[in-house]
């Protein structure tokens, strides 16, 4: 993924500013040319300031590269004369970079972390993490590995792996490139082709699969609407402290769900001690994975804002842990990320996540974590009715950025897929091809071709410019299917359209021109006729 610099643009000419052309990247060697730098600005710098994002990224050539790359982006603005000028200010801003580049690591130890399903503070009321915390009823720390998991962060980079963020939906990353996709409490919804795509990426592509969730309780939600006195409205949160329901619809094609108990209590693996603070239970697991329980009290029934007592209460062996290799693929499921979030630790996992990324990345297997007796030799089952269910109550679009809106890639996705829909996915719709990268699957349309002779499914790649007119009017008479792309008109039927429309114009003017001579006669005859 691209590394993103934010740069502040300080206007001294004038309250108002504009960027006269777009920035440009100045390498100061050879070895500048290696890097490929995108921009996205403000055109309009008001008042006195703008910005500049820089988004870097290697090129293909550089995988191998180590070592600093050294230049210059420089950027125009100019402002309106001030009084008695009449000329405008002009001025060149340079900016100079050194950049430290290592060659891509191995895919073991290269993860993605999932930024995009992090519903951002503060657009609506998503409640803490642990439920144990009183003073602090929101979840607006940023849960990003810059924030309150920049300690996590900093223990990943010195165990030797490299953390990428992944600010787009998951059909927008190469999963070839990846050892492990990270997911740690996500509160939105996911796209059907990001279901798809994810299980393909597991089951085919060998990616491995962490899920760190959070705590889900309709009725625990509920009890926690309360009244602000700053906006005089009530609040309710609009989900739990991660979306269950909808991490079930993306783990369903695993045979991997989460219930809806909120689980408190101490327990130990080897002589290593966690704390699990307000997390859920795994209640659907396939056989043959490795699963582990621990005696924990259950308080889902006990509401969020009560002062429990806790010591006369039975604990009860509820399963957090599981492990399961699918197809290529591995993927670990844990119930609480409490342990990983260092606002509000009690005790750290960190142990915990380096045994799960050596499963998943490397196929490591520890021998306490995959022992005889946490084997699962029949699958954990639950109903579907037993399923937490999402509320119903709430409309949760607002705050999303899944539901009701587009599945495209943004500009903090690889260049190669900036504004299509991403890697290797197959969707109804219009996209583009990007030479040298995963194909898509396009359907017919504007500047496309079928292309049949290498799969059984059609394929469309750019079209030459000297077919682009042909093309472009053609292409509005293909019906928008994948399976069966048909061809309803041919080249010479837009000419004929347009003259056979232009011939009816005209025939229709010199109609309406022939009844005004008719009529211009015939008032003059009677004009005559009044004379004599």
């Amino acid at each position: 993924m691209p590394v993103i610099f934010n740069v502040t643009i300080l206007n001294g000419m004038g309250v108002i500013g504009y960027v006269e052309s777009p920035p440009t990247w100045h390498p100061l060697d050879e070895e500048g040319n290696l890097l490929n730098i995108h921009f996205t600005y403000s055109e309009v710098i008001w008042p006195w300031t703008g910005y500049l994002a820089l988004h870097m990224q290697i090129k293909e050539e550089g995988a191998q590269f180590s070592g600093e790359i050294e230049g210059n982006v420089t950027v125009r603005v100019y402002s309106p004369p001030s009084r008695g000028e009449k000329s405008p200010r002009r001025s060149t801003c340079v900016l100079q970079l050194k950049l430290k580049v290592v060659p891509t690591p191995p895919r073991s130890k290269r993860v993605l972390w999932d930024q995009f399903h992090s519903i951002k503070y503060p657009p609506g009321y998503i409640p803490r993490d642990s439920l144990d915390v009183r003073n602090d009823i929101l979840d607006w720390h940023g849960d990003h590995l810059h924030t309150n998991y920049h300690i996590m962060f900093n223990m990943l980079r010195d165990t030797g792996y490299y953390v990428e963020t992944l600010g787009s939906p998951l059909t927008c990353f190469d999963a070839r490139q990846y050892g492990t996709l990270l997911l740690v409490d996500l509160e939105d919804e996911y796209f059907p082709e990001e279901i798809e795509k994810l299980r393909e990426d597991v089951l085919n592509t060998g990616l491995g699969l962490a899920v760190f969730a959070e705590w889900y309780n309709v009725e625990t939600m509920v009890k926690m609407r309360f009244f602000d006195d700053n906006t005089r409205s009530w609040w309710t949160p609009i989900t739990g402290g991660a979306n269950i329901p909808a991490l079930n619809d993306l783990l369903a094609p695993f045979g991997i769900a989460f219930g809806e108990k909120i689980l408190n209590g101490d327990f130990s693996i080897n002589g290593e001690q966690s704390r699990y603070a307000s997390g859920t239970d795994i209640v659907r697991f396939p056989g043959g994975g490795y699963v582990h329980s621990f005696p924990l009290l259950d308080t889902s029934e006990s509401g969020a804002t009560q002062n429990v007592l806790t010591s006369g209460m039975i604990k009860a062996d509820s399963p957090i842990i599981g492990l399961l290799e699918a197809g290529e693929g591995r993927i670990a499921v844990y119930g609480d990320s409490n342990c990983l979030d260092s606002s509000h630790m009690v005790t750290n996992c960190y142990w915990l996540l380096r045994k799960i990324l050596d499963f998943t990345s490397s196929n490591i297997r520890d021998s306490v974590l995959f022992s005889d007796s946490s084997e699962q030799h029949t699958p954990l089952t639950e109903a579907d009715n037993q399923l937490p269910s999402r509320r119903t109550d709430v409309n949760f679009s607002t705050y999303s950025a899944v539901l009701g809106k587009d599945l495209i890639c943004r500009s903090d996705s690889r260049f190669e897929v900036w504004g299509t829909k991403g890697y290797n996915l197959q969707v109804r719709g219009r996209n583009r091809v990007l030479p040298g990268y995963p194909v898509m699957d396009l359907g017919s349309g504007l500047n496309s071709f079928m292309d049949t002779s290498k799969s059984r499914r059609p394929k469309y790649t750019e079209i030459s410019k000297g077919d682009y007119l042909g093309s472009k009017y053609l292409g509005m008479f293909y019906k928008d299917e994948l399976d069966m792309p048909v061809l309803v008109a041919s080249h010479w039927l837009v000419p004929l359209v347009v003259a056979v429309t232009g011939l009816l114009v005209f025939l229709s003017f010199w109609r309406i021109r022939q009844r005004r001579r008719r009529r211009r006669k015939g008032s003059v005859s009677s004009r005559l006729a009044n004379l004599l």
